[in-house]
């Protein structure tokens, strides 16, 4: 939503009683987030800003208003705020997203558009950005800061320099930097980022940072490089470090990443939490239907064993502090008027929320639906590839028969994402290789206008014969497909080709294809809607082997994400994550 200029005097004359206030909540219990208290009383509200809050034991409203609420004695709390997140992870477009989130009581996001800006650059910022103006939430916008996200070991669909960054810091919603992922090119002195975060903090933003697994000196090394929070702790020590080096910790609750408990388990003790956050990161629309969003993250931590305040703390007034905003996250004079009204502080199930005073959700729906707009961007065909053959998903080798030493990328678990690269002797045969049910060749094909592709081996992805494709690849999502037989592989890329992108599953004759035609990421139409075609996608998967991981359409969409250890694919070959170098398919 555009931000709403405060009228001081205004407020300073409904504060004093000259003038009426808009709207009077009454007989609440408000959590006051400064002094850690629940009192009762009653908030005024004037053009979508609190003018005051009086506290009080009466059941009648003392100020004077054009609507009151009555709020039964229950907690009213500032709207929550998610730390960090991609929309584009949803796979829904802004509209969609803001319509399931609201009702959950997220009044605000700190967004990332990087996946938009691998495929259609700035302009694909400038669609999220614009087309959150007229919502009823606040979008703020980290313009990302690795695009690619580690250049020269894959092509995305544009490179992100500090002439760009520093056009899109001009956005109105535009708040700092997102994540910076190329930690080793922090930790390198490497000019590239040297000179992005020299920009960034030469101009006040606030740095996101993205920092898995390091620690000890290299961790040092990352802080001093601009980067003041992290999303990517997994551990209690990697939560408990972070913190003491003075990074904001946003404990992230993602549909695959439940991270919160092992967090709080780490920093349970300390005296102070100002530096923890909350955090979505990647939530899949169904777990945010059947399961919350930012409310949901909360009541994790509070089951964890945080207290309630503190952990309501975490999802608003540290988060707003992050980001240098005095007027967000609270409820005190001078700050917006975001609500959610709760029957329990330790169990945040939002009765009713507000957005700079309007009530814009009750008892989990909407009150007025979001009006539909298009833009231009939506219905452009961001799959920009040479037209395929099925020789394109082979790969000569360098004998005919015999036996040939290979780099595989392997899994170490069905569940997670990390991996490493194992040398396997395979048989060749006719001048192709014999794969047990455990191997797969992976393919990624750069979609951005490219020529480039590469091909490799993996084992323990999970399934045993077919081929699934996604357009979404993090993060320069190219084309990326797993397959046994190259004829299913084929099938699945005609199948995506023909929607504009999405993923693709091809099992025993099955096809099931999840259209996502907005950049190749995202779509437009509800969610319940998108869901339906989701779980049919999720079941055909399953019958193909992926079983054992919570959400199967996340095993192919991480496959490619060469800032997470230890061995990624891109349309380059395989990467070496640590190294910042390739694996060869063959050992010499």
């Amino acid at each position: 939503m555009k931000e709403i200029p405060m009228d001081r005097k205004q407020l300073i004359d409904v504060a004093m009683g000259r003038i009426k206030a808009d709207l009077i909540l009454y007989r609440a219990q408000i959590l006051n987030v400064y002094s850690g208290e629940v009192l009762n009383g009653e908030v005024w509200v004037k053009n979508g800003f609190i003018a005051h809050v009086d506290y009080h034991e009466d059941i009648e409203p003392r100020g004077q208003a054009l609507h009151t609420i009555d709020c039964g004695g229950k907690f009213l709390i500032p709207g929550l705020i998610d730390a960090h997140v991609h929309i584009e992870s949803s796979m829904l477009s802004p509209r969609r997203f803001a319509e399931i989130v609201l009702p959950w009581g997220t009044t605000s996001v700190m967004t990332d558009p990087h996946e938009i800006a691998n495929v259609m650059g700035v302009r694909g910022v400038e669609y999220m950005h614009d087309s959150a103006l007229d919502l009823p939430m606040r979008i703020f916008i980290h313009v990302p800061s690795c695009v690619p996200s580690v250049v020269g070991l894959e092509h995305a669909g544009a490179e992100f320099t500090t002439k760009e960054i520093n056009h899109l810091y001009g956005l109105s919603n535009v708040i700092g930097l997102a994540e910076v992922m190329d930690y080793i090119g922090i930790i390198e002195n490497e000019d590239r980022m040297h000179s992005i975060l020299e920009h960034a903090m030469g101009k006040g933003k606030f740095i996101q940072g993205h920092a898995p697994f390091l620690e000890g000196q290299m961790l040092s090394a990352y802080r001093l490089g601009g980067p003041e929070s992290c999303h990517e702790s997994r551990s209690s020590k990697e939560a408990v470090d972070k913190i003491r080096v003075g990074l904001f910790v946003d404990a992230r609750e993602s549909s695959i990443s439940r991270n919160v408990k092992d967090i709080y388990a780490g920093v349970k003790d300390f005296r102070y939490f100002d530096r923890l956050t909350l955090c979505t990161d990647d939530r899949e629309p169904e777990d945010i239907l059947t399961e919350g969003h930012m409310n949901d993250v909360v009541n994790k931590i509070i089951e964890a064993g945080m207290h309630p305040i503190d952990a309501i703390r975490s999802a608003t007034y540290n988060t707003a502090r992050q980001i240098g905003r005095e007027d967000l996250g609270a409820i005190a004079p001078g700050c917006v008027a975001d609500f959610v009204l709760t029957e329990q502080l330790s169990n945040i199930q939002p009765e009713m929320v507000f957005v700079s005073g309007k009530l814009v959700a009750e008892n989990g729906h909407l009150i007025t639906p979001i009006e539909t707009k298009e833009y231009p961007i939506e219905s452009e065909n961001s799959i920009k590839l040479k037209k395929l053959e099925l020789d394109d998903f082979k790969i000569k080798l360098p004998i005919q028969n015999g036996f040939l030493k290979v780099n595989v990328i392997k899994y170490e678990s069905h569940k997670f994402s990390n991996t490493t690269v194992e040398v396997e002797e395979l048989e060749v045969i006719d001048g192709e290789l014999v794969l047990d049910d455990n191997l797969n060749w992976v393919a990624i094909f750069n979609r951005h206008g490219k020529d480039n592709h590469a091909i490799h081996l993996v084992r323990n992805f999970g399934t045993k014969s077919g081929a699934i494709a996604s357009t979404i690849s993090h993060d320069s999502h190219n084309l990326t497909i797993v397959y046994h037989d190259a004829k299913d592989a084929y099938q699945a890329y005609v199948q995506l080709n023909a929607v504009k992108g999405g993923m693709c599953a091809i099992y025993n004759n099955e096809i099931q294809t999840l259209a996502l035609p907005l950049a190749g990421l995202m779509t437009n139409r509800p969610a319940i809607d998108h869901i339906h075609d989701v779980n049919q996608m999720k079941a055909l998967m399953r019958k193909m082997g992926l079983v054992e991981i919570e959400n199967p359409l996340l095993r192919i969409v991480t496959l490619a994400l060469i800032v997470i250890p230890y061995a990624k694919m891109s349309d380059l070959g395989c990467v070496d994550v640590i190294h910042k170098t390739f694996i060869p398919l063959f050992v010499d």
